[in-house]
Formats: structure tokens, C-alpha cells, sequence
């Protein structure tokens, strides 16, 4: 019963990732259609091969609730190596002069994410981070990937040894995260961070989770 329901699970996994994926490429929202407002700042982080606009409901539903919402065009679908797209989001936060930010991440979103506050940040332009399964301890599966831009989860890489070992920004995390993630079976568990479990499992799924949507719109009360 456990593969069978785990199967499912999975298929409805990547049936929910293709749906976003095709909105994202069919969108013509551009990077600024979400960055007016008067309420707090929130920064996008999607996860690998991820655009900016795979997060567009994200987008639309803290905007829509008066955040001002930016994203990071510069990262493409996001392969590029974690160090590197730390440093990318740290320049974009002088560049733009933002302040008392938080981070909205999903998966290696919340890795780079983690970076920025530990090594990118010597403002504290940062003030917290939201992220959604996230392999902080990296995920075993990534040895089954030649590409580097996965192979960069693996357990033993070095950003994610040395990320870690940075435990002075957990406590400005919230880690959210599903019952059962078939990315990351190490789990998303951050200690000293506030642990969220959302129900939906998958690694796409949780996205849209009740639990979830009423934590990103109760960041903005």
C-alpha cells in the first residue's frame, strides 16, 4: 500500500510542477509588475530549473495583499552554483536599496537563500527567510544526477557542509515543509529554526498548501 500511495503521490507531484512550469512560460508578467506597494518586501527564491515566474501565484497573491514582491531575473532557471547566486541576490538587495527583507524560497531557494544571510548581507537587509523544502542537509539522490547543478545537493558538498555550519541564521528561518518529499528524504529540518510540516505531500504540491499560503500572508499582518 505504501509504494502504491507513494506512486500516486508522485504523479500528482509532477502533474502540479508541469502545470506551473507551463504557466511560467506562458506568462508575459515582467520582473517589476509586482515590486509596488506600501507593505513589507518580500524576495522570490524558486528552486533549481525554476524561473522567476514559476512563482508567479506566489507573486500575485502577496502583491495582491499589498507586499512589494521582487525577483531575480539574473538567475535564469536557476542552475547556476549556490555561492554565485547568493552573491547575485546580495547585489540586488543594495542595488535596490532594500530593507527589513524577507525571503520567500522554495527547495535550493532556501539554500541560497541561507547563504545570502550568513555571507551576502553585512547590512542586515535580510530579516527572515520563509522556505519551503529545502535540503539543508542536501539530498542522497543528487549522486544520481551528472548534472552539476543537482549534483550540488549532494551530502558532502562543500556549500552545504559549510551552510551547516552556519547556524547563527536559523533562528531567522522558518522551514516549512511536506510530510513526505521524494527529493529530499534527508528532510528539510533546520535545528533552531521554526519547523512548519504542511500536509500536501511532494516537493511541488506544498506550494499551493492552505497551512503555507496562510503563513506567507501572515508575514505580512
Amino acid at each position: 500500500m505504501r509504494l502504491v500511495r507513494h506512486t500516486w503521490w508522485r504523479v500528482l507531484d509532477y502533474a502540479f510542477v508541469c502545470r506551473w512550469q507551463i504557466a511560467a512560460v506562458v506568462s508575459r508578467a515582467r520582473p517589476d509588475d509586482f515590486s509596488a506597494g506600501t507593505g513589507p518586501t518580500i524576495v522570490l527564491l524558486p528552486g533549481v530549473y525554476e524561473p522567476w515566474r514559476f512563482l508567479l501565484p506566489w507573486a500575485r497573491l502577496l502583491h495582491d495583499r499589498g507586499a512589494r514582491v521582487h525577483v531575480l531575473p539574473e538567475l535564469g532557471v536557476n542552475r547556476r552554483a549556490i555561492p554565485a547566486a547568493a552573491a547575485a541576490l546580495g547585489r540586488y538587495l543594495v542595488a535596490h536599496d532594500l530593507r527589513d527583507v524577507t525571503l520567500v524560497a522554495h527547495s535550493k531557494g532556501g539554500l541560497i537563500g541561507k547563504l545570502a544571510m550568513s555571507r551576502e548581507d553585512p547590512d542586515d537587509r535580510i530579516a527572515d527567510m520563509i522556505a519551503v523544502n529545502t535540503p539543508f542537509a542536501g539530498s542522497r539522490y543528487a549522486r544520481w544526477f551528472l548534472d552539476g547543478a543537482v549534483r550540488a545537493f549532494v551530502p558532502t558538498n562543500a556549500t552545504i557542509v559549510a551552510l551547516a555550519a552556519e547556524v547563527d541564521t536559523n533562528a531567522r528561518i522558518t522551514s516549512a515543509h511536506s510530510v513526505w518529499d521524494p527529493h529530499v528524504p534527508e528532510g528539510s529540518e533546520l535545528a533552531g529554526a521554526v519547523d512548519v510540516v504542511l500536509d500536501t505531500p511532494g516537493h511541488f504540491r506544498p506550494l499551493a498548501d492552505e497551512r503555507l499560503v496562510d503563513l506567507l500572508v501572515a508575514r505580512l499582518s
